[in-house]
């Protein structure tokens, strides 16, 4: 039986994982690839893409790798390029990458402010701006940005730049969406909650620990976060990635601009 994305072409930023597990991007490029699809896996790190192509093709997929830095532009033009000379096309673009970095607006340093803008938000502002073009020709494609229920309401963290970025992906793929309908092409964004994945255990937690919680475990956040989601549990990356599937398939070819909130219901209930 054919899966929901059965011949698409689809681009995985942030394929790769920071830590041992199942990051939002891996999860959701093996998922993509169960379902179907030709995946394009990229990442910084070319040693972790291609860990997920590997699993792709051992489960008999099909999926390349390309290295690239997505907050640049002739990074992100070769990876467009590399794509379309070996598959032909690009429907789907999953934009996956984020960091973080310390500090509210007073002691965050410039430096980690340009950072995390150029990668969490300038980098899916060039994905679109070298990928629209070429669904524009085939009159169709799907595009998912990964954002945050922190773009949404403050979460007791002080770290001012992961918020505002992931806000303004929001209305990014808003306006975007709006703009290029008219192409047959969608652009919705997901809003992960309180996700278990490699990039909790080994760069949230640090940056607490950095900053005024200098005391933080990572049992200790699990527990914290966890009495404040109403289904009392931790999600993790394949609620995320069947998510993108569902937004990238036909399933949901009459949506677009959503801002998909994917939290057990945290954002019900966070005061």
């Amino acid at each position: 039986m054919a899966g929901k994305l059965q011949d698409k072409i689809a681009i995985v930023t942030g394929a790769g994982s920071i830590g041992p597990g199942w990051g939002n991007g891996k999860a959701t490029a093996v998922l993509f690839a169960r379902e179907g699809a030709k995946v394009m896996c990229t990442d910084i790190n070319p040693e972790a893409a291609e860990e997920t192509a590997g699993i792709i093709r051992n489960e008999g997929g099909t999926a390349s790798v390309i290295a690239g830095d997505v907050s640049k532009s002739d990074h992100v033009q070769a990876i467009v390029d590399a794509c379309l000379s070996e598959f032909g096309r690009i429907d789907i673009l999953h934009n996956n990458v984020g960091i973080v970095a310390p500090g509210g607006v007073v002691e965050q340093s410039e430096e980690d402010w340009d950072r995390v803008v150029a990668v969490n938000l300038k980098s899916m502002f060039l994905t679109c701006k070298y990928v629209i073009p070429h669904m524009q020709t085939q009159n169709s494609g799907a595009i998912n940005n990964l954002s945050s229920i922190s773009g949404l309401r403050y979460l007791g963290i002080d770290y001012v730049s992961y918020p505002t970025t992931k806000a303004a992906i929001n209305q990014f793929t808003k306006v975007t969406a709006a703009q290029y309908g008219p192409w047959n092409i969608r652009v919705n964004s997901i809003l992960p909650g309180f996700n278990r994945t490699p990039m909790v255990d080994h760069a949230v937690v640090e940056m607490l620990k950095r900053g005024t919680n200098t005391d933080m475990t990572v049992d200790k956040y699990i527990e914290w976060r966890e009495a404040k989601i109403p289904l009392r549990r931790w999600g993790d990356a394949w609620d995320i990635a069947k998510a993108a599937v569902f937004l990238a398939s036909d399933d949901a070819s009459y949506i677009t601009g959503l801002e998909m909130v994917v939290d057990g219901g945290t954002t019900l209930v966070l005061d």
